[in-house]
Parts: C-alpha cells; sequence; structure tokens
C-alpha cells in the first residue's frame, strides 16, 4: 500500500468513526427529531449543516474541473454565480415564511397551503429531483474509492452507502445535521489547505483569491499556443443567451431544492432562519471563492506538466489517474474512451485545442481536478489523504439530507397524511427508516451506473427542482389568489416538459443541440417560467382559496405570532 493509499485510509477510518459516534449520540425517536432535527439547531451550526448539505460531491470535486476544462475558465462561472445567488433568494423569498409556517417538508407546505392531490405532485417532484441529484454524489463516493483506495467504484459506493445508511437512518434529521456540521469542517480544511500550500508555492501569496490572478496572462498565453481559446475571454464555449439561462436555472434551482429548504424547518425561529441563510452563505463562500483559483493554479500546473512529453515522462500523478481511466484518449466514434497513446506517432502526447493543427489525444476528466490538485501541486500524502475525506464528506453530506427528503416525502406526506393518519410515532418512524433504506439501494444503483460526470448530473437536478418548486412555493407565499388546481398543473406542466426537453436532449438520442440551442442544464429556466404562466393562467380561472387561507398568507408575511398561524400550527384545516 502507497503513502497516499495509507493516509487516506487513516483519515476515511477517521472520520467515518466520528461521523457513526455523532450519529449514535443523536439518534431519535420521535417524528420532529427524525425529520426537522426537533426545530432546535442553533442558526451558526444549521448554516454550517446547510453549507454542507449545499457543499455536494460536485461543488467538492467537481465545480474546478468544470470552471477548468469543461467551462474553460470564463463559461464555468455560471456554476459560481447560480449556486450562490439562489441562497440570496432563499434568505430573502423564503427561508423565513416557510420556517414560519412551520411543516417538516416542501409537499407538507404544498398540501396545506393547496391540497392534497397537490401534495401528491409535490411527493412525485421531490423524489424525481432528489434521485437525480443522489446520482451525483454516489457516483462522486465511487470515484475518490476508486482512485485513492483502488477498489473498484462499484465497492467504493456499497461502502458509501453502509456508512450513510447507519448514521441517517438511526439518526434522522438530527444525526444527520449534527453529522453534517462535522462533515462541513472536514471538507473545507480539505479544500483550503492545499489552495492555500499551492498559492503559496507557485505565486508566493498565500491567499489563492489573490495569488492566481497572478498566473492568469501566463495561463491565457499557453492555452493560446496549444489552440485553446483564451481562459479568460467571455463567450467562447457558451453563448450570452444561455450563460443567462444556466445562470438562472441553477440561481432558482437552488431556491427550490427540496434538501436545503428543510434545513430551514430545523431553526429555532423565523429570525433563526434568516440567519442560518447568512451563515450558510458565509460558509458556503469559504469554499467558492476559492475554486475558480483551484482551477487555474490546477490547469496552467497540467498544461506544464504533460503537453508536449512522451508517455515515458509524464509525472506520477498522471499515471495513477490513468490507470483507473480519469485521464484518457479523446473518445472514440462508438463512445468508448481508449487509453492515452501517441496516436500521431509524433513522440510525445499532445494536448490542443480546437485552433491547433495538432489533434488533441488527451482528455482529462473534470472530476479529478481537485482530488488530484495537492498531488500535481507536489503537496505530501497526508494531504492528499485529507482531500480525499473531505471529498466523502461533501459527497455523503449532501445524500443524507437528499435521501432523508425522499424518506419524509414516503413516510409522512404519503404515508401518514393519506394511507394511515392514525399511525403512530413509532410506525411513522418505521416507515421512515425502511424508505430511506430502498433509497439507498436505489441511490446505490444510480452511482454505480451515473448518467454523466457528477456536477452535469447535479446540474439537471437544479434544473428540475426550478421548473418544479420555485413558482409554486413563492407564489404560495406572496399571492393569496394562487389556487390548488393552479400549483398542481403548473408543477406538472414545468416538471413534465423540463423532463422531457432533459431526456430529449441527451446523447443518446442525437438531439443534444437542443432546441434554439438551449442546454438541458440550462431549460430549467424556461420550465419555470411555463410553470409561472400555468399556475397564473389557471388560477385564474378556477375556485379561490378560503378566506381564512387568504388571510393566513397575508399574516405569514407579517413578524411575530399571529392567529391564524397559530390556529394552522395546531393543526386547525383552514381550507
Amino acid at each position: 500500500m502507497s503513502d497516499v493509499q495509507t493516509w487516506t485510509l487513516v483519515f476515511v477510518v477517521l472520520t467515518f468513526s466520528l461521523y457513526i459516534y455523532i450519529a449514535y449520540r443523536s439518534r431519535v425517536s420521535d417524528t420532529a427529531g427524525f425529520y426537522v432535527a426537533g426545530g432546535g439547531i442553533p442558526a451558526p451550526a444549521n448554516g454550517a449543516a446547510i453549507a454542507a448539505d449545499w457543499m455536494s460531491a460536485a461543488s467538492f470535486i467537481s465545480l474546478a474541473g468544470i470552471v477548468a476544462f469543461a467551462g474553460n475558465g470564463y463559461a464555468g462561472s455560471v456554476y459560481l454565480m447560480g449556486w450562490t445567488g439562489g441562497y440570496v433568494l432563499l434568505a430573502l423569498l423564503l427561508a423565513p415564511y416557510l420556517r414560519k409556517f412551520g411543516k417538516y417538508t416542501i409537499p407538507d407546505f404544498v398540501g396545506d397551503r393547496y391540497n392534497e392531490t397537490a401534495r401528491l405532485v409535490a411527493v412525485v417532484a421531490a423524489i424525481v429531483v432528489s434521485f437525480v441529484y443522489v446520482a451525483g454524489q454516489m457516483a462522486g463516493v465511487g470515484v475518490v474509492f476508486t482512485r485513492f483506495l483502488n477498489v473498484n467504484p462499484t465497492t467504493g459506493v456499497v461502502l458509501g452507502m453502509a456508512i450513510v445508511f447507519f448514521y441517517a437512518v438511526l439518526g434522522g434529521m438530527k444525526g444527520i445535521t449534527w453529522t453534517q456540521v462535522t462533515q462541513y469542517t472536514v471538507l473545507i480544511i480539505a479544500y483550503i489547505i492545499p489552495a492555500v500550500a499551492v498559492s503559496a508555492r507557485v505565486t508566493g501569496v498565500p491567499l489563492p483569491q489573490i495569488g492566481f490572478g497572478q498566473i492568469l496572462e501566463e495561463l491565457n498565453g499557453l492555452q493560446t499556443d496549444l489552440g485553446f481559446a483564451q481562459y479568460t475571454e467571455a463567450f467562447t464555449q457558451t453563448s450570452r443567451a444561455n450563460m443567462v439561462l444556466i445562470t438562472a436555472a441553477l440561481m432558482f434551482g437552488t431556491a427550490g431544492l427540496p434538501h436545503v429548504i428543510v434545513r430551514f424547518y430545523t431553526a429555532k425561529s423565523v429570525r433563526a432562519a434568516r440567519f442560518s441563510a447568512l451563515w450558510a452563505l458565509f460558509f458556503i463562500s469559504l469554499l467558492y471563492t476559492l475554486a475558480p483559483s483551484v482551477a487555474a493554479f490546477s490547469k496552467l500546473q497540467i498544461i506544464q506538466d504533460v503537453s508536449g512529453r512522451s508517455l515515458a515522462e509524464m509525472p506520477g500523478w498522471f499515471t495513477q489517474w490513468a490507470n483507473v481511466g480519469l485521464i484518457t484518449g479523446p473518445a472514440a466514434a462508438d463512445g468508448t474512451l481508449p487509453p492515452v497513446a501517441d496516436l500521431n506517432g509524433n513522440g510525445v502526447i499532445d494536448f490542443t485545442g480546437a485552433a491547433s493543427d495538432v489533434p488533441n489525444e488527451l482528455l482529462i476528466n473534470n472530476d479529478i481536478i481537485v482530488l488530484a490538485s495537492p498531488e500535481i501541486g507536489g503537496l505530501p500524502a497526508p494531504i492528499v489523504g485529507l482531500v480525499a475525506a473531505g471529498a466523502l464528506a461533501a459527497a455523503l453530506s449532501t445524500a443524507s439530507g437528499l435521501l432523508l427528503v425522499i424518506s419524509s416525502s414516503v413516510a409522512n406526506d404519503v404515508y401518514y397524511k393519506r394511507i394511515n393518519p392514525q399511525a403512530s410515532e413509532k410506525q411513522q418512524l418505521l416507515v421512515g427508516r425502511i424508505a430511506m433504506a430502498a433509497a439507498i439501494v436505489v441511490a446505490g444503483y444510480l452511482g454505480i451506473n451515473p448518467p454523466g460526470f457528477v456536477a452535469q448530473v447535479v446540474a439537471l437536478a437544479f434544473g428540475l427542482a426550478a421548473a418544479s418548486f420555485f413558482p409554486i412555493l413563492v407564489l404560495g407565499i406572496f399571492w393569496k389568489g394562487c389556487t390548488a388546481k393552479g400549483a398542481m398543473w403548473g408543477m406538472i406542466a414545468g416538471l413534465g416538459v423540463t423532463m422531457a426537453y432533459m431526456l430529449w436532449t441527451i446523447d443518446i438520442y442525437g438531439n443534444s443541440d437542443g432546441i434554439l440551442g438551449i442546454p438541458e442544464t440550462g431549460f430549467g429556466t424556461v420550465g419555470m417560467l411555463i410553470n409561472f404562466i400555468v399556475t397564473i393562467a389557471v388560477s385564474k380561472v378556477t375556485e379561490k382559496p378560503s378566506a381564512a387561507m387568504q388571510e393566513l398568507v397575508e399574516e405569514i408575511r407579517y413578524p411575530g405570532k399571529t392567529r391564524l398561524v397559530e390556529a394552522h400550527a395546531k393543526g386547525e384545516d383552514l381550507h
């Protein structure tokens, strides 16, 4: 076993043991503790848990790779803008009002604000969004285990499933929350240390956010020489319109993600919900302001290390990642990825862009950039192991939150609210835990057979969340005339059209250009607009909500306790 594998194993065993211990100490015996941690989580801790829930494998593993390679710098900024901007919308438009409404899940809000039919549509939407999102997390777990512990992706995913099963099923939201606070600490330390070390070594500036500005001119020059567009040049890969569409889909999708919104129900009060969003933005910004620097430093060093070298001269990190199939030659005609080879016989491996006369002979998987950055930067084995543990923390923290959404949607919104309203706390918990166990198995399958690289899969989930939930949540809070039929048909139209478009544009159908060149990652914005239009149009011609419900919608936006909000909290039917 190599030094890197030894240190990775040490960090993985230590952190996993800590997660299990916290879950055991936080085990719950009632539904309030299982679904929303009893509504007693302090704002700073809730902010850290939200950040861990949020900074998934896509953020930790894939974001820098997308900025560096898939987005070639500028185009990758859509993820930075969209994924952070959504929290501003959450803090201003949704979080405090949903907390005041006081339910467990998004379908819970939809069922009480609209009707039971709309609740079922919301359950389906929540499960679809969560499963698409969780596929990316489990795929990320497989990537880490494959490279650092020398096990195949299937074994890695199964190990991750076992850990999540233990602490999510045992502790519910309470166990997940305190585990996520710990996971955030692990992942942010693992992200900061190599970024600071590489910046200091390359530029002499130990603040990466400033240091990477010194290398951009050199990186632009190297990319131009190799036939790539300049790293900082705008709109070379994505049009202005698509930049807006993708950013908006990610932003509104963030504000509609079920596993993020449920976090605000765990806050102690409406005020704490607002401050939870503020703390979350602070904790998230620590990673998101580092991601562009990690991307730039990694791409510069990769170009310097591999361009124009023979296979025998490649550095050790290159060989290690090529051995596990994450550095390959360009895709063959049948879509397979062959090993790296000197295809033109010139004695070196050519890493070139579209403008070069020399064909490209190298394809680097986006998902390896952060995981490989310590090795690329020449950092010692313990740092490499720490980064691997951080990546696992990021993937598992988000996976557990998503699985809880699936579990609560089945147990609370279907079983308790529709099938067996007389179910005891013990019965509800049992159904919730069985649903979570089943969801973990499905999530594992999706992780073993993911439909794309990690962040791409996750981006689709944001589009689905934007198209299904954001409109009916905003209208449900700010427009008392929004009706149950309007919300139901709006969700069906938005989610249905967006899912159909995403399936239609996947590669196997040959329609990857889409309609008007709109990528599947940006179509969520179109689906959201369709949802708004349908919801408003149907609401205008259908029966209005009851006078009591309209008054509740008015009251929910006023500070302090109000009569109807308190009546609703006690279970009174205001329909």
